[in-house]
């Protein structure tokens, strides 16, 4: 599921068998995309606390998982792989919660995108026609893992962020 930093970005496309990966989660169903930051910004901000408080780390870096191809809505889970149990939900400001949530196992579909974030969208076009290219069909969720932490020095130019979908 984890971008692998060690490991280098994937170039070229890559097919992997990923186990379950146990997460904590914002999620959000119905939200606008033009508001997509927003969520972001709260969800991290009020995520990483909760985990703090209960004694939970990350297991890998921030990813945002989607249950269908956004529109002028999407619904989404943004959070952090765990190493152990949540616990109970937490409600953070604006009527968001931390819960704890997974990504199955199964047969993905991986690149990497380097450069910043206002590529994604033209990145993901091109994942998904080369998955179709290569014989597979994508299917939900796909998600993309934010291997290069944001912050407001990074440099867009040297940002990655790995994309995923399964496959059938």
């Amino acid at each position: 599921m984890n971008g692998d930093p060690a490991g280098g970005p994937r170039t070229e496309l890559e097919f992997v068998d990923t186990a379950e990966v146990t997460t904590a989660v914002v999620k959000a169903a119905g939200y606008p995309m033009a508001e997509l930051r927003t969520l972001f910004d709260t969800a991290f901000s009020g995520l990483f606390p909760v985990l703090g408080q209960r004694g939970v780390h990350p297991a890998g870096p921030a990813f945002a998982l989607y249950h269908r191809a956004p529109d002028d809505t999407v619904d989404i889970e943004v959070g952090v792989p765990i190493e152990a149990d949540l616990g109970e939900p937490a409600e953070l400001d604006g009527d968001f919660v931390v819960e704890q949530s997974r990504i199955p196992a199964g047969r993905v579909a991986a690149i990497s995108h380097l450069g910043g974030y206002e590529g994604l969208g033209q990145a993901w076009d091109d994942f998904m026609a080369a998955v179709g290219s290569s014989g597979a069909t994508p299917q939900l969720p796909f998600w993309e893992v934010y291997v290069t932490e944001p912050s407001p020095e990074a440099d867009p130019a040297t940002m990655r962020t790995d994309l995923f979908t399964f496959v059938e």
